[in-house]
């Protein structure tokens, strides 16, 4: 990716300023206060937004920081950059009330879609955290931040599991750990114990109702209790099935906002009504008359205010250019009153311009909305209304299933409760029954009731077991995280270590030659004895070292890919004796073949680049 040029609308001291980079080296010279920092800012932006805090964050956020200090307020600009062989325009507002990101394919001259998989090829893959960390330095931070740790651990841990930079395995480590709280809650700890305690109060049971003096009633009772019993049985499991497809229904079409047929209708006809409008105000806003006329008239305006003006102005040399049949000053009010004519006419086409423009938004965002809520997709188009239409009609055979299924269960309910008044009367019956009879049914019914209890704690246990080999699952999954964390966490350094002690070597020229990475960027340099921690190294050094490992991390997390992102330095030298600087220059040019932009309030880079014959494009602020 290569920066080609930048337009400031407004941002901080920056006002309607033109910037152009070239190829190779870039030095960006400016006195303190000049507008660097806030140039290199306006590059991230471009790239990533700026959104504005809350509370008291806001007071002294980036945000706040950059808005326009002067002109007309607008908070915008926009950046031409190459990528992959094509020429892009990104257009960002930065309003907080009226935020806006436009890109352009000039090498194809339209408008594309600012995709995630767009903005992501135009970033190189970094991410916001990786940028700050790695290809932009700002002034004495050249040290990355501890963001950066999780960041090079996740790219590392993904590249060596898909080859892929898609994963992330602290999210999924904390997926799985929620997984495991909420199956967890989800276990019935109590029913295996409560299950066994029914299965001997049923052999109890049993083995009393077995004996001798219950046998013939027994027989009879029995027969007629579980023909009752199949029954209640039977319309409850279609009730259940019912009650489950009718209350999936119904959660369905209330999660659309839907209640019956009528509302799917309304709906639908409320759509078509919205697309007409849309339409029609689109028509409009492409109709260029209104403009054409709007323009013709401000013409006139200043044609007759011109005239008006000259006529007082002037009176002799009107006089002696056109004879008028009445006096100059009425010659002067007629111009003037058709002048502001004209200009009032003006006004109102371009008022009713902007009418339209502002009716075709509201119905560009309502109907954007619809068409993500019930497709996933906003995109408006015929070919989007008939897939809505599609779906309502869908949404209206749910509406008058879910009705039937509604109707049927009413109809079970009343069974049902017939059912039961039948039970309840056989019952009834039994209590008229000899003392023996009645000992036989409320054993009959307990033994009932266990086997009840007994089936439904059956599922329960059923499912613990389901739940528990879905914990096990989720143990093994985790242990296998863990030990792939453990492996990455012991050779983290060892993807550093190679490309930043190559890349220490020429910054240094050759003065320093090997460095050790450990798993959270802390750096130490070799010696023939020991490891010394950097913080013991001059502070010149300390930027060198760290400049190395950002390059190092930059190769990384941009691995496999065409473009790489341009080096960007503000004030990233100022540590540097003049032999360290031209050293780390002259390296620089030569080992990184894309763009670098440096900010510098000094002229000793300019200097040194032009005294070593190397090629480098200046730009002034």
């Amino acid at each position: 990716m290569k920066i080609l040029s930048l337009h400031i609308d407004g941002f901080g001291k920056l006002h309607d300023q033109d910037i152009s980079f070239q190829d190779g080296m870039n030095v960006v010279y400016g006195k303190n206060e000049a507008g660097k920092s806030t140039l290199h800012t306006f590059i991230r932006g471009m790239l990533f937004g700026i959104e504005k805090q809350r509370g008291r964050a806001a007071r002294n956020d980036v945000y706040s920081k950059y808005e326009p200090w002067k002109g007309s307020g607008t908070y915008e600009g926009w950046m031409r950059l190459e990528s992959e062989g094509q020429i892009y325009r990104i257009q960002r507002r930065f309003q907080k009330q009226n935020k806006e990101l436009t890109i352009v394919n000039e090498t194809r001259g339209r408008e594309v879609e600012p995709s995630r998989a767009l903005l992501d090829q135009l970033r190189c893959g970094l991410s916001e955290t990786a940028y700050d960390n790695t290809i932009s330095i700002g002034q004495l931070k050249c040290a990355t931040d501890g963001g950066m740790v999780a960041e090079l651990r996740n790219y590392i841990a993904n590249l060596n599991t898909s080859g892929s930079i898609a994963l992330n395995i602290t999210k999924a480590t904390a997926y799985l750990k929620s997984q495991r709280r909420e199956l967890e809650n989800q276990m019935v700890p109590e029913a295996a114990r409560s299950y066994t305690a029914l299965l001997g109060d049923i052999r109890k049971t049993e083995q009393e109702i077995s004996a001798p003096q219950y046998a013939n009633q027994l027989i009879a009772y029995r027969n007629k209790k579980n023909e009752i019993r199949k029954q209640l049985d039977s319309c409850q499991k279609e009730k259940e099935g019912l009650l489950e497809k009718s209350a999936k229904g119904r959660q369905i079409l209330l999660n659309s906002q839907f209640t019956d047929q009528e509302s799917v209708q309304k709906y639908m006809e409320d759509t078509r009504k919205l697309y007409g409008e849309y339409q029609n105000t689109l028509a409009a806003c492409s109709r260029k008359s209104r403009t054409v006329c709007a323009v013709f008239m401000f013409l006139i305006t200043l044609a007759f205010a011109g005239a008006s003006g000259l006529c007082l102005a002037a009176p002799d040399l009107v006089r002696s250019l056109v004879l008028l049949p009445f006096p100059l000053t009425a010659a002067a009010g007629i111009s003037g009153a058709i002048a502001l004519a004209a200009c009032i006419t003006g006004i109102l086409k371009l008022g009713k311009n902007r009418r339209f423009r502002k009716e075709l938004d509201t119905s560009t965002r309502l109907l954007q909305e619809i068409f993500a809520r019930h497709l996933g997709d906003s995109s408006i188009s015929q070919d989007a209304m008939n897939a809505l239409e599609g779906r309502m009609a869908e949404f209206l055979r749910l509406s008058k299933a879910v009705e039937q299924s509604e109707q049927t269960l009413m109809q079970l309910s009343e069974e049902i409760a017939k059912l039961q008044s039948s039970e309840d009367q056989f019952s009834g019956e039994i209590e008229q029954q000899q003392r023996i009879q009645w000992e036989l049914e409320q054993k009959l019914e307990r033994l009932a009731d266990c086997k009840t209890r007994a089936e439904a704690l059956k599922h329960v246990l059923t499912e613990n077991e389901r739940i528990q080999e879905e914990l096990d699952a989720i143990d093994l999954a985790q242990d296998t995280m863990t030990a792939l964390s453990t492996s990455i966490r012991d050779s983290f350094g060892l993807y550093l270590n190679r490309e930043a002690s190559d890349l220490i070597s020429g910054i240094t020229g050759g003065i320093y030659t090997s460095m050790s990475i450990d798993e959270n960027l802390d750096v130490f340099m070799n010696t023939p004895s020991k490891l010394v921690p950097i913080e013991q190294v001059s502070s010149g050094t300390m930027d060198q070292i760290y400049l190395a490992l950002r390059l190092a991390a930059a190769k990384l997390v941009q691995n496999g890919r065409r473009d790489t992102m341009p080096l960007i330095f503000d004030d990233s030298f100022v540590l540097y004796d003049d032999e360290r600087l031209k050293t780390a220059l002259k390296w620089l040019v030569k080992a990184y073949d894309n763009q670098i932009i440096v900010f510098t309030c000094h002229q000793r880079e300019a200097q040194l680049l032009t005294a070593n014959q190397v090629k480098y494009h200046l730009v002034r602020i």
